[in-house]
């Protein structure tokens, strides 16, 4: 099994700042979720297989100072796919990029599904 670095450092002129990568998947989470047509988030494989965190579905790399971010999600029906997709790298961008003031070289989203509304009975 491959270790995965648990934390984002920034150095700045007081000292250094690390951020978890949970918190960067969260936040990158809430992001997508208040975009319109995003009904959830999708499980990865590596999720199904008992790694809990509030982020199912993100997830973060950090490559030479700039992170990628990975979302899975599932979208409402009725809605256009690429317009959600902008949507959501957009919105995850400026979230990430306003928070933690770290550079955001890529958001890759997939569409995992499609959910429909409830039938009316």
């Amino acid at each position: 099994m491959s270790e995965n670095k648990e934390y984002v450092s920034r150095c700045d002129e007081l000292g250094n700042i690390h951020i978890s990568e949970e918190v960067l998947s969260t936040i990158a989470a809430a992001a997508a979720m208040e975009v319109k047509g995003v009904n959830g988030l999708a499980a990865h494989f590596g999720d199904l297989l008992g790694k809990k965190s509030p982020a199912k579905g993100v997830h973060v790399k950090m490559e030479e100072n700039k992170v990628e971010v990975e979302l899975s999600i599932l979208m409402t029906y009725g809605h256009t796919i690429p317009e959600v997709g902008k949507n959501v790298q957009e919105s995850v961008k400026a979230a990430m990029e306003s928070m933690t003031g770290l550079e955001i070289a890529a958001v890759n989203v997939s569409v995992a599904g499609v959910e429909f509304p409830p039938k009316q009975v």
